[in-house]
């Protein structure tokens, strides 16, 4: 076949389009007609909130087709427009969610937000990519799925919500959050100022919306509602289930156990501090925190020295008992009284009287102990010897339980780390560091609040709430010649 007239200028208009997505030009195809962004599109004063599921649903649904209309760049303006906002408000959301959930510490969840703002990718994540030859031409679109139900967390209400509305922006979509009912109205405020932020610069009403009545019944309404067409969970793993059961696309991001192996070549000193720094983090709600360490043998007893003035509290004998009681109900489940509570409390339940200064509460346990083998979102670190690399691992593995999350490694042996790495095979992989290193928080790399280890997303971005969709130009002359 002969390449023609027409088909040249199919092809140039194609290259033509991409290039004007690329460079942030306001140029739309003509075939689309732009949306009006006048004040007449605002939000009602709600800023997002709804009363009833089918309210929050069909909002979403209507800002999905003026979305819809919306260029890369007026996505990326508006998103822009949520990160100068959120920012502004930081220190009140940050104060609010703490007071609300009673978990973490006000400086962690300040830089939680803070880096969630500045590191979650944008409309730069989803632009198109170009594929060029003799053959033609390829151009991979990625395209919006619908509306997603998010279900968000009690442990980052705040910065889930300020995540999944950035990266659904990005992707196109719209989204109904589904808050955690201990968190509800720091994801409402969430959610109102981020629909308040679109609005003052003249944006779709309703992008994101949220369900006023958190209760379990809403969210399984949410999730199985005929209008959605995509569940994205982040909590525990009952959640995680009912999302993937549902019978559309499904972004899960479950629980975690991070173990942390120590062996005899690692820097000890760097070891104690990363540990505690990740450990105490947010007092331990982070799925991604070290949860249990496992020591050689040969520099366990340095390494506990190092960790006690890294700002542990070593505790021994009867008072590991006593700590397993005040932590643990009846039912073997942790107590949410003591979840993500600053180590001194904990510790005052036992008997011992220290200051805030203590940071983590670490001892010694055998490899089968409940506190290594099931995650406490506290600041409570068991400690287990190994007496090789290799048993070290398999433990490791074991206390991972397949959850796909996190582990972390300290070590100087490259063997040793590729060896851990391979065999664990988790979401994230820390070497040499804290946990939430590897979540781009004094690390490189984009963040995230929804590391989808369950369903093997990983850590995600606005390209994950996309679906990819290749459009070929067929031709037998080169794109080169043909222009």
């Amino acid at each position: 076949m002969e390449i023609n007239e027409k088909l040249i200028q199919q092809v140039t208009a194609a290259v033509v389009a991409v290039m004007a997505i690329q460079s942030g030009s306001k140029t739309i195809s003509s075939d689309i007609a732009p949306v009006s962004m006048s004040s007449s599109s605002a939000c009602p004063n709600n800023y997002g909130v709804f009363d009833d599921v089918d309210s929050a649903v069909n909002a979403a649904q209507a800002a999905y087709h003026q979305l819809a209309m919306c260029s890369l760049e007026r996505r990326g303006e508006m998103i822009e427009a949520i990160r100068k906002k959120i920012h502004a408000n930081v220190n009140m959301l940050v104060r609010m969610e703490h007071e609300e959930t009673g978990f973490g510490r006000i400086e962690h969840k300040m830089k939680k937000f803070l880096v969630t703002l500045e590191k979650t990718p944008g409309i730069e994540d989803v632009m198109p990519q170009i594929f060029s030859g003799d053959m033609g031409l390829s151009i991979i679109e990625y395209r919006s799925f619908g509306i997603a139900a998010c279900i968000t967390p009690s442990t980052a209400p705040g910065a889930t919500v300020v995540h999944n509305a950035i990266c659904m922006i990005a992707a196109g979509n719209t989204a109904v959050i589904s808050a955690h009912p201990n968190a509800r109205k720091t994801t409402i405020k969430a959610v109102e100022l981020v629909n308040e932020a679109i609005m003052e610069i003249g944006g779709v009403a309703n992008i994101v919306t949220v369900v006023a009545n958190a209760t379990i019944e809403n969210a399984q309404k949410l999730m199985n509602h005929p209008q959605i067409s995509m569940n994205v969970a982040t909590g525990g793993p009952a959640v995680v289930k009912a999302a993937l059961s549902c019978g559309k696309k499904a972004i899960g991001a479950g629980a975690g156990n991070p173990p942390c192996l120590v062996d005899e070549t690692a820097d000890i000193k760097k070891a104690a501090q990363d540990i505690i720094n990740g450990n105490s983090n947010e007092n331990g709600i982070n799925c991604v925190g070290e949860k249990s360490v496992l020591a050689m043998e040969s520099i366990a007893d340095i390494l506990i020295q190092e960790m006690c003035q890294k700002g542990a509290c070593l505790i021994t004998g009867q008072q590991i008992d006593d700590l397993v009681k005040v932590i643990t109900l009846p039912n073997g489940q942790p107590n949410v009284k003591y979840v993500g509570k600053n180590a001194n409390l904990i510790l005052n339940e036992i008997g011992i009287n220290v200051d805030d200064n203590y940071r983590s509460i670490i001892f010694e346990a055998p490899a089968e102990h409940k506190l290594v083998m099931e995650e406490f979102l506290m600041p409570v670190l068991p400690i287990v010897r190994i007496k090789d690399f290799d048993s070290g691992v398999e433990l490791a593995v074991k206390i991972e339980g397949g959850r796909r999350h996190t582990a972390v490694i300290h070590s100087k042996n490259i063997d040793h780390m590729t060896r851990y790495a391979k065999r664990l095979s988790t979401t994230i992989l820390v070497k040499n560091g804290s946990s939430y290193n590897g979540a781009g928080i004094d690390g490189e790399g984009h963040t995230t609040m929804t590391i989808a280890g369950p369903t093997g997303d990983g850590l995600t971005t606005p390209r994950t709430f996309t679906r990819p969709m290749r459009c070929a130009l067929i031709g037998n002359v080169g794109l080169r010649g043909a222009l």
